[in-house]
């Protein structure tokens, strides 16, 4: 009896194991792709830019832009939904963030748009995430039922298991896209204090050339002023 009961104790611990792991890998095959997206481009001067995200109905999809560099580091942004109608518009902004919620099925345009520069072109950096697609809540009901050879239910609380690996998943995704947009910021900074560097440097010699030149132009006219040429006869 002892030997049987060792070996159905064996026997249920296997199996818990196959079943956590089988939980395991239908999680992350549920995971999929992300649709989450983040994109850096240069917008020439006097043109715009404009690109398309595909969304289903009733999700959600957050845009955050940011002009990492080039003069006046600002550019007009809008939001186009499927149907052509203009859902946001900023104007020479530098940094923004929006949230389209709900969506409609299509094709969502987002336009960047630098015509009203003529000379300087701008460096963009913005982040798409999408919230709500087909494919992010697939497979949650494989193991639902699942029971043991003996007809009682798991020990372990499956979808307590479940929940626990989407919110790390779900933190985990997020951690990364505030670490893709912080790396946006330092760019965008040491841009600026890079340009600023260059404005100071090149200021502060133009300040020392001119008072170079208002030195040796008062020295010449004071020599003038006591310079006489005049000869006394003796």
């Amino acid at each position: 009896m002892e030997l049987l009961s060792r070996k159905q104790g064996s026997r249920g611990r296997l199996f818990v194991l196959a079943v956590v792991c089988g939980l395991c890998l239908g999680s992350v095959r549920c995971f999929g792709p992300s649709q989450d997206s983040e994109f850096t481009f240069m917008l020439p001067a006097g043109r715009s830019e404009c690109f398309f995200q595909t969304t289903i109905n009733n999700g959600s999809m957050e845009v955050e832009f940011q002009v990492i560099a080039g003069a006046g580091m600002d550019v007009d942004f809008t939001i186009i939904s499927p149907g052509g109608v203009q859902l946001i518009a900023d104007a020479r902004r530098s940094d923004g963030v929006h949230l389209v919620e709900p969506t409609e099925p299509g094709d969502y345009q987002i336009c960047f748009d630098n015509s009203f520069s003529r000379f300087s072109e701008k460096m963009v950096f913005f982040e798409i995430i999408i919230e709500g697609q087909a494919g992010d809540v697939a497979g949650e009901d494989d193991l639902a039922d699942v029971e043991d050879p003996d007809g009682n239910l798991l020990e372990y609380k499956l979808d307590d298991i479940r929940e626990s690996m989407d919110s790390l998943h779900k933190r985990l995704e997020r951690s990364w896209q505030m670490q893709m947009v912080l790396r946006a910021f330092e760019a965008r900074d040491r841009n600026l204090l890079e340009d600023n560097l260059w404005k100071v440097s090149f200021w502060s010699c133009a300040s020392m050339l001119v008072m170079l030149c208002v030195a040796f132009t008062q020295v010449y006219t004071v020599r003038k002023l006591f310079d006489d040429k005049r000869r006394v006869c003796t």
